[in-house]
């Protein structure tokens, strides 16, 4: 039987992991306590059988994860904040969250518009006009990802990042996840958000391509509107570049994100490791004792009582 593709998200000093019916938060506090929150898992695609089909199946998970990772982000802001007398509320979290909407679509979308408007007259192929733009838009990225790099915090949240891949790794060579094995694993991971990124990316370039050369504003427009299908695509892609036994095509395809991944993680120590390690652990035994408790309610009356 294949292993469940389990996957995290770096939070502050903590990490977030989602299995197949539960999510688990363990997040180290000053005092040097750990943590632990957990719950199970709801997903659209579980009441609507539609959205799990491929590519519909991608934009609902990224729209599901954001939301969960919101959550997760304010349980471990306020963890801290306990220590500090003052929380974060649910209210500072989704102003952060539109403000941080606002700033990527006005970089990654219409800066990018912005300027391909002035690249447009002299450039006539509509293939070669998108890969402009997607280099544009990777540039961006990269010299973002670099500038908030050298924040002693993100650094930190890059550590946790490292220690979730690590983790993860390690289950899925089916080793025991203590200290020492999770440490000996690469910190990089083909189904990592940085790695989906880059793909949407790439992706886009392909995409827009079909759209022609809109005016300015209708170009902004129809990116915003097709970017579900962009990201359906680049989720199915990512899906296919995760599996060990994936076609040489999707792990070329996975390269460049595995590159970028030496960025946005970085090595950490052995207090990191052990919360990855318990928030992985923490969600495997919740959703091994759902499955086990599934079985026994699915057999006959009679095998119960036996």
């Amino acid at each position: 039987m294949s292993k469940f593709n389990y996957g995290g998200q770096a939070v502050i000093e903590g990490i977030m992991m989602r299995g197949k019916h539960f999510w688990a938060i363990a997040v180290r506090k000053e005092s040097d306590l750990v943590t632990i929150k957990h719950g199970p898992v709801q997903t659209l695609s579980s009441r609507f059988l539609l959205l799990g089909k491929p590519v519909i199946r991608g934009f609902v998970a990224l729209v599901e994860t954001l939301i969960l990772g919101m959550r997760s982000l304010t349980y471990s802001a306020n963890e801290f904040a306990q220590e500090e007398q003052e929380e974060l509320t649910t209210r500072d979290l989704v102003l952060t969250f539109i403000v941080a909407i606002g700033l990527t679509i006005g970089f990654f979308v219409m800066l990018p518009a912005y300027i391909v408007r002035h690249l447009q007259t002299v450039v006539n192929s509509n293939i070669l006009l998108n890969f402009y733009e997607g280099a544009i838009k990777i540039s961006f990225f990269l010299l973002y990802i670099m500038g908030i790099s050298w924040m002693k915090d993100i650094q930190r949240v890059f550590q946790y990042h490292g220690a979730e891949h690590q983790a993860i790794n390690c289950y899925e060579t089916d080793e025991e996840l203590t200290i020492e094995n999770v440490r000996a694993h690469s910190r990089i991971h083909a189904r990592c958000g940085t790695n989906f990124i880059l793909i949407v990316f790439f992706m886009s370039i392909f995409v827009f391509s079909f759209f022609g050369r809109p005016p300015f504003l209708q170009r902004i427009l129809t990116h915003l509107a097709i970017t579900p299908i962009v990201a359906g695509l680049s989720y199915e892609i990512i899906r296919k570049a995760g599996k060990t036994d994936c076609h040489p095509i999707f792990q070329l395809v996975a390269l460049p994100g595995k590159g970028l991944q030496y960025l946005t993680t970085r090595v950490p120590d052995d207090g990191q490791i052990a919360v990855a390690i318990d928030a992985l652990q923490t969600v495997m035994e919740k959703d091994a004792s759902h499955a086990e408790a599934h079985k026994v309610h699915q057999l006959p009356i009679a095998s119960r009582n036996m």
